[in-house]
């Protein structure tokens, strides 16, 4: 029953409309997606930022039963027998708080935006159905408009802002940082590129949940999305700009078609470390399969 009422809620917010739905199918060009030409559009009104989407089965070829971090008060003892598939979804919004913070002349968009994921265990009825893993992430971005060519791309923006990300438990399940990232984002048609490397804000070794998360998850990403008519193909690189065992990564892919009006069909295949927070230091391969509402 509870997935029935899930999904009921899930899709219902595909009828919310603030000036235009908060799901509106988002394959605009990057300049589109950042309201970089365009000044009408009212402060505050909620756009998509990340893809939103709900994956029916995300197989992994390793599940975490015994998650660890480098702090022993964020080592779980007991292990728990999770199933190797769950569901997944995200959420995803945007909204531009203020516009031209530093002036006419210096530009300068203040935007504030949120992401949830979550990981329910829905198949794993011996243990109750619990959901694994959700992941919070809120962020405060400064975004200027940068015109200028490269390669034959066009440069769109650049920006900085402060990232928090957590999962909202108490230990020895806590995982969480706080980062300032740095964006660049460049397009040309139907193809944009976005540079996002980060600087993780230090914190006491005793409340570091996961001190070595920047080795596995990474310092720097590099997203790519490609959309013609109604394919849309995106991937995201992570790497510890580090060598030897620290050598350390994760490569996402995601493809999706349009069935109808904004509902896409979705398959994802993620492989690397740092699927999740709780995940941050564990080597999966996942592959999933559902159904999407919007894209980058």
């Amino acid at each position: 029953m509870r997935i029935f009422v899930f999904l009921l809620l899930f899709f219902s917010c595909s009828s919310i409309s603030i000036g235009q739905s908060l799901f509106q199918t988002n394959n605009g060009s990057l300049s589109e997606r950042w309201l970089i030409h365009n000044d009408s559009t009212k402060l505050f009104k909620i756009i998509p930022y990340k893809p939103v989407y709900i994956l029916f089965a995300n197989y992994t070829t390793a599940i975490n039963n015994s998650p660890a971090s480098d702090n022993p008060l964020n080592t779980v003892r007991s292990r728990t027998e999770f199933s190797n598939t769950e569901l997944k979804f995200q959420l995803s919004f945007k909204s531009r708080a203020v516009k031209n913070l530093l002036g006419d002349k210096i530009g300068g968009d203040l935007w504030i935006g949120y992401t949830q994921s979550s990981r329910w265990q829905l198949y794993s009825a011996n243990i109750s159905r619990p959901f694994r893993e959700t992941n919070y992430e809120p962020e405060l971005m400064l975004v200027f408009h940068t015109p200028y060519q490269i390669l034959g791309f066009e440069g769109v923006l650049s920006g900085i802002g402060i990232n928090h990300e957590s999962n909202g438990r108490s230990n020895p399940f806590s995982r969480s940082w706080n980062r300032v990232v740095l964006q660049f984002g460049w397009e040309r048609p139907s193809w944009s590129i976005i540079l996002r490397p980060w600087w993780r804000l230090p914190e006491d070794a005793i409340e570091d949940n996961n001190p070595d998360i920047e080795d596995y998850v990474g310092r720097t990403e590099v997203l790519t999305v490609f959309s013609k008519g109604r394919h849309n193909i995106s991937m995201i690189a992570r790497h510890s700009l580090r060598g030897g065992n620290r050598n350390r990564g994760s490569i996402k892919l995601d493809y999706s078609f349009q069935l109808l009006d904004n509902l896409q069909l979705q398959t994802q295949v993620f492989h690397g470390y740092g699927e999740n927070l709780i995940d941050y230091n564990h080597k999966q391969t996942t592959f999933g399969l559902g159904i999407s509402l919007t894209q980058w």
